[in-house]
């Protein structure tokens, strides 16, 4: 592949504006402006369609504000372009310019090509002594992706968006590839794109699954690391964000941005929402030693978080709370800018409905640490078009102060680690878990009921991408990550599993049956509890990753969604059964309510809103709830229990919902209903059971390791 540098195409420049930042096609021509602070010159350089030769090159006139600008007439959307941006090369005071080094503009909305990895991707001359601090002089743009100018005209048939509230949403995880490689719905040159998941055979049942809301892994422009290819492996999951207003050109069919578009029309056309997984946190650039690809090239020393300048290593060096060699400067009010102007893009021109960001904790430190009155939290809780979407924190990172579970201001939600982490420990038997699953159970108040903020802010999930599937959960006591070329060293050793007696596959009848109950028996406590549960795509149906807890590298069998177990009598019993766990929660107001359950006392209507119950029908005390060897309690939400904070007695049905994590048998006298009788609804020891079974009872035998729910109304 080479580069040509003549400029056979004839390209005016006129001066055009600063805003808005990127290619902008007007109509009669294309707008660049492109910010860097520190930079002496931008240039644009227009490739043919290939993306091979250059055919033009352009010097941006203008520089307004920190933002470098100029307009380029009869130029139409389907260009390919880079930039070359000129300026120091001092990584000792943070500045890492090299033009030799084609960029990608941070505002592209499309890109086309892979990159190649070569030493000629890197602003300094790799195995040269003292490293960075050489400058290569080797152009980069054969091994370059090339950004596309785009027109961005679409006809939408879905004028609204589904808008689910809150209280009833259900997130479904998973990943855009993963779910349809397999999938037998799915003509074979779409699967594993965009246009794949559009498709209503696809669509339809997640949506009578009973979820309302399907969360993508990122489908923003990423790259794969080297260290993964040179292993044969790839980065499955893909995050390792470098386009923030792209689509990753893997899972797409075609070039155009509108397939896209055609399947959010499709999700909401279903009623289902479309959260999207974004990473704004890291880049694939890495440290001092990584590729010049953006923004290192753009300003290093706006984009980024170097050490600061004086006693300590310098601005040579990144601050690395992410754990991949770099953190996005967030405290830059440009970079801000850019990472709100995407979501504001995302929003308003793709029409997605929320977003969960990775590794958030970062996003709101400032230099001094976690600041819920930093820069990033008050421009989504401020503006109008953020704030009117749903917002999903993953509240960690490895930096200092970086576990903010429960940190978060209003307005957000957040992955509650501490459910998922209570729940595997309690059904796997150990012993204390029962007061901790007291406050899973009723959306961990201890941690999320404060500031006004609603149990919708805990997001409870027994699985997600990262760590076992729910299969694997009751099929392995230990991790089996060989497969990632690692030794098995990679991924979390503290699962909370219990592999019911064998490790991995078996034809043993009893062990099955005691991992399908445990998977019910997870499977209730998530659909149950109050808050917002996630599901993992497949755990519906028992899909499994081999044991595999770090699967972010397999774009195979292992990480792809199996559908032949979807069909197999096992899976769809399973599927069958989370079903009517999801009808379940939709019918019973008392399983989603929009406040927190304490326990509180409704003099006038002479109920509580949460009652908890010993195996022998009375109230549990203190001393049960310290005692280690509790596994067995009820939970009594009470119809008649006010819905909000007005003193109104609610009509809805009460629901007792009974745990029993021992391996034995434990009879339990039922508490009396508030009205009528108790009607057995669902027993994960019989998953065959119907609705109206056994009604009028008083007395139960439960099951060793299982969970029951009766209503009376």
């Amino acid at each position: 592949m080479s580069v040509s540098s003549s400029s056979p195409l004839p390209l005016e420049v006129l001066e055009g504006v600063s805003h808005p930042l990127g290619a902008t096609f007007t109509g009669d021509g294309v707008n660049f402006a492109v910010f860097s602070a520190h930079a002496t010159k931008v240039q644009v350089c227009i490739f043919d369609e290939a993306g091979t030769t250059q055919v033009g090159c352009v010097t941006l006139p203008e520089y307004t504000d920190e933002i470098w600008h100029g307009f380029v007439p009869g130029l139409q959307p389907g260009a390919r372009y880079g930039l070359r941006v000129h300026g120091p090369y001092e990584p000792a005071k943070g500045h890492r310019f090299n033009h030799h080094k084609l960029l990608l503009d941070p505002y592209a909305k499309a890109y086309m090509g892979e990159l190649r990895w070569g030493p000629e991707l890197f602003g300094y001359t790799v195995g040269h002594a003292d490293a960075d601090l050489s400058f290569d002089e080797r152009d980069s743009a054969p091994l370059m992706p090339k950004c596309v100018v785009v027109d961005s005209r679409f006809e939408w048939t879905q004028t609204d968006a589904p808008r689910v509230p809150w209280k009833d949403t259900v997130f479904y995880e998973t990943h855009v590839r993963g779910f349809t490689m397999q999938h037998p719905a799915v003509p074979e040159h779409f699967r594993g794109t965009f246009a794949g998941m559009a498709r209503d055979e696809v669509l339809a049942p997640i949506r009578a699954l009973g979820v309302t809301s399907v969360e993508l892994l990122p489908v923003q422009m990423f790259l794969n690391q080297s260290s993964l290819l040179e292993k044969g492996l790839t980065n499955f999951w893909g995050y390792d964000t470098i386009g923030f207003f792209a689509l990753d050109p893997r899972y797409m069919d075609g070039p155009h941005i509108d397939e896209f578009k055609h399947m959010v029309d499709r999700f909401h056309a279903h009623g289902l929402e479309v959260i999207l997984d974004v990473v704004y946190n890291h880049t694939p650039e890495g440290n001092e030693l990584g590729p010049t690809i953006s923004f290192k090239g753009i300003d290093n020393a706006s984009y980024y978080r170097l050490m600061p300048d004086g006693d300590g290593p310098g601005p040579r060096y990144y601050i690395n709370d992410t754990g991949t060699g770099n953190t996005v400067n967030l405290s830059h009010p440009r970079v801000l800018q850019m990472v709100m102007d995407s979501l504001r893009y995302w929003v308003t021109e793709m029409r997605v409905d929320g977003f969960r960001f990775d590794l958030a904790t970062i996003l709101a430190r400032e230099p001094h640490g976690f600041d819920e009155g930093g820069g990033f939290l008050k421009s989504c809780r401020q503006d109008p078009v953020l704030s009117s979407v749903k917002l999903i924190a993953e509240p960690w990172d490895i930096g200092p102060g970086g576990y903010q579970v429960g940190g978060f201001p209003p307005g957000w939600a957040e992955w509650n680690d501490q459910f998922r982490d209570t729940v595997r420990a309690y059904w796997k038997g150990d012993e204390g878990m029962a007061g901790k699953l007291a406050q899973c159970l009723t959306a961990s108040g201890d941690r999320f009921n404060q500031r006004g903020r609603r149990p919708w802010a805990s997001v409870n999930f027994i699985s997600a991408h990262d760590g076992f599937t729910l299969a694997d959960t009751v099929s392995y006591n230990d991790k089996h990550n060989e497969a990632n070329g690692e030794d098995n060293r990679d991924g979390h050793s503290d699962n909370r599993s219990w592999n019911c007696g064998v490790e991995g596959p078996t034809d043993d009848e009893a062990v099955l049956a005691l991992r399908a109950r445990q998977q019910r028996n997870l499977l209730a406590t998530l659909l149950l509890s109050q808050g917002t549960p996630m599901l993992l795509a497949g755990d519906e149906f028992g899909r499994s990753q081999q044991g595999n807890n770090n699967a972010y590298c397999q774009d195979n069998a292992i990480s792809w969604v199996d559908w032949t177990a979807a069909h197999g009598e096992t899976g769809q019993a399973l599927a069958g059964f989370a079903s009517r766990l999801l009808a379940l929660r939709h019918e019973l107001p008392a399983l989603r309510r929009n406040r927190f359950l304490a326990g509180a006392y409704y003099e006038g209507i002479g109920a509580k809103d949460a009652t908890w119950f010993t195996p022998a029908g009375e109230e549990m005390q203190a001393p049960q709830w310290e005692d280690p060897q509790t596994r067995s309690f009820a939970l009594l939400l009470d119809g008649r229990a006010p819905a909000s904070a007005l003193p109104v007695e609610a009509h809805d049905a009460s629901v007792l919902l009974v745990f029993n994590a021992w391996q034995d048998p434990v009879p339990f006298v039922l508490p009396t209903p508030p009205a009528g009788a108790w009607t057995l609804r669902l027993d994960t020891a019989d998953p065959a059971l119907g609705t109206g079974d056994a009604p009028g009872v008083a007395d139960y035998l439960v099951t060793g390791r299982s969970v029951l729910v009766f209503t009376s109304s």
